[in-house]
């Protein structure tokens, strides 16, 4: 597919009814129950605090692919995106109906209700579910490993965010989009079905450099069986983790959402169409690893040195409010700022005319009597 065709399919199809961080049972809710010939929509469980666990299934072929999103309930970019991917499938273009045609698609929105409405990492029980692949101590972890159980599917898409404060190596360029075809023993061995994954990333990379040139990494491949992705691909099936980042100045994730949308196209279309995957899989390490490189702000050169500061979200009023908070005081050469800002030696100050000290949460600071506001 051509960028010109991945960016009109998104223009065309993105679901206008969500947008921004806050992403929840009920903003998907009236998407689920809406009547659609190509997509079914099935409760496959319940979490903790008995919200419904859906997943929808599109298409009739013979090759099976799953995706599920938002196991950490606060990463809701990827929820966006497969919404947006329904859209696209379930709509008269002639590559949709091509993939269909090849693949059977099943699609968990959102595994951890729970923690979705919450705003929080982790479920109502406290636990990360993706440290809980082999405890499966969570009704959350037990549903997933139910539908992967009878779905038995050949491809897993495991689809996350990422904190911003992620480079795309060593240099001063965000990581906007990060891949990982996740290891399956602790020597990291390059599996046959490891190598499909790769080869599946390295195609979707391509397409992210024409537009985000130098703003894609590669997840850190560290083995940990306890990781869902992980234990997947350790049982043979090729997994592959999304993980959607920092565009400048996209903290609604909205600009990212479009990059994660085309991914996931080029992905399914790729596999649709592929007889033979995994044979040219070494282009997957160019891609550099992910390092964390960022903060939101630096104030470059006070008189106590580099300032780092850092957005807290916090849930308010069913609203994502992004708190800035100061992380270090200290020489930041090598780190990168989303935002700088230049002190020039002077010091800084918070509303109580004090200097700030790490810790401080802040609105805005001075600096040589002039007012800097920290928010977005």
């Amino acid at each position: 597919m051509t960028i010109e065709t991945l960016k009109s399919l998104f223009q065309t199809h993105k679901e206008t009814s969500l947008f921004g961080r806050y992403i929840y049972h009920q903003s998907i809710a009236p998407l689920l129950k809406s009547k659609n010939e190509i997509i079914t929509v099935d409760v496959v469980g319940t979490s903790v605090n008995k919200l419904p666990i859906h997943v929808m299934t599109l298409g009739l072929g013979k090759i099976k692919i799953l995706m599920w999103s938002q196991m950490h309930g606060n990463e809701s970019t990827t929820t966006k995106a497969v919404f947006d991917l329904c859209n696209v499938l379930s709509s008269h273009d002639a590559n949709a109906k091509q993939i269909l045609k090849s693949c059977t698609i099943q699609i968990i929105p959102i595994l951890n209700p729970d923690g979705a409405k919450a705003y929080t990492r982790v479920n109502a029980n406290g636990i990360d579910l993706n440290r809980d692949a082999q405890d499966l101590s969570q009704q959350e972890s037990q549903v997933l490993r139910s539908v992967l159980n009878s779905f038995q599917p050949d491809y897993c898409f495991n689809l996350h965010d990422q904190r911003t404060i992620f480079s795309a190596g060593e240099i001063n360029s965000s990581a906007t989009v990060s891949f990982l075809a996740p290891s399956q023993d602790e020597e990291r061995s390059i599996s046959p079905n490891r190598k499909i994954a790769m080869v599946i990333i390295s195609k979707m990379n391509d397409t992210l450099q024409l537009q985000i040139e130098n703003q894609v990494g590669l997840y850190d491949d560290a083995f940990n069986l306890n990781c869902v992705g992980d234990t997947i691909q350790a049982s043979g099936v090729p997994t592959l983790l999304f993980e959607a980042g920092h565009f400048p100045q996209d903290y609604m994730r909205e600009q990212t959402r479009e990059f994660i949308f085309q991914s996931l196209l080029v992905a399914v279309n790729y596999i649709s169409e592929e007889k033979n995957i995994g044979t040219k899989y070494e282009t997957y390490f160019k891609i550099p690893k992910n390092k964390k490189l960022f903060y939101d702000i630096i104030i470059r050169n006070s008189n106590k040195g580099d300032i780092a500061i850092q957005y807290q979200e916090k849930l308010i009023d069913d609203r994502i409010e992004f708190l800035p908070k100061v992380e270090k005081i200290c020489d930041l050469q090598g780190f990168y700022g989303h935002k700088e800002i230049e002190a020039n030696g002077f010091e800084v100050l918070n509303k109580k005319n004090q200097p700030i000290e790490a810790g401080y949460e802040i609105d805005f600071v001075m600096i040589n009597n002039e007012k800097f506001l920290m928010n977005l």
